[in-house]
């Protein structure tokens, strides 16, 4: 088959696939050939949209998915154009509560609670109405309390293949410590996506 025409049918598939995306091996079974020869044709596609400048979209991998996204330059016009709740900025209480989830998952509310010093009630609504968070177990013992951690959409909103491309942490560290730092992780990309 035409290289033109799998790329073709490689974009149809991603934009029907939307925030989902799609792994490699799906893409290979899709078209009905090796994971090898879909990933060359993933990457000339990649090329392609990189080499064609006046395309509003490029594909992207992230959280080890492939999908169709827009051009950075782009985002004044698509933040004019999306103007919602769903998007509104996280707050100081949502994003501490986010950080602590992300790198101490999976965490317990009491525990981010402790670690707070707060009531994480709503923060905890607001990251789950958002998908960024989610119910991933249930605690060991008396109440069986649920178990939080991050989701695909938190990789895709922080631009990360995976929760491993947070930065590291120093071995010994005081609990402040570790949440001024992940406060400044999170504050640097919340206002990445506020401009």
């Amino acid at each position: 088959m035409e290289l033109i025409k799998w790329h073709s049918i490689l974009e149809s598939l991603l934009f029907a696939a939307g925030d989902e995306g799609l792994t490699l091996k799906h893409v290979a079974e899709v078209l009905e050939i090796e994971e090898r020869k879909a990933s060359e044709i993933i990457e000339e596609l990649i090329q392609a949209y990189e080499k064609n400048t006046d395309r509003g979209l490029m594909v992207v991998e992230l959280a080890g998915t492939y999908q169709l996204a827009t051009k950075k330059e782009n985002a004044a016009y698509l933040k004019r154009l999306v103007d919602s709740p769903n998007t509104s900025a996280l707050s100081q209480a949502a994003l501490e509560t986010l950080a602590i989830i992300a790198y101490k998952q999976p965490i317990t509310r009491t525990e981010i609670e402790e670690i707070r010093g707060v009531k994480t009630e709503r923060p905890l609504h607001t990251l789950m109405s958002k998908a960024l968070i989610k119910e991933v177990g249930r605690a060991e013992g008396t109440g069986r309390a649920y178990l939080y951690g991050t989701t695909k959409e938190f990789l895709d909103y922080f631009g990360l293949k995976n929760i491993e491309e947070l930065p590291a942490l120093p071995d010994r560290v005081e609990e402040e410590y570790v949440q001024e730092e992940a406060d400044l992780f999170f504050e640097k990309f919340q206002d990445t996506f506020n401009t």
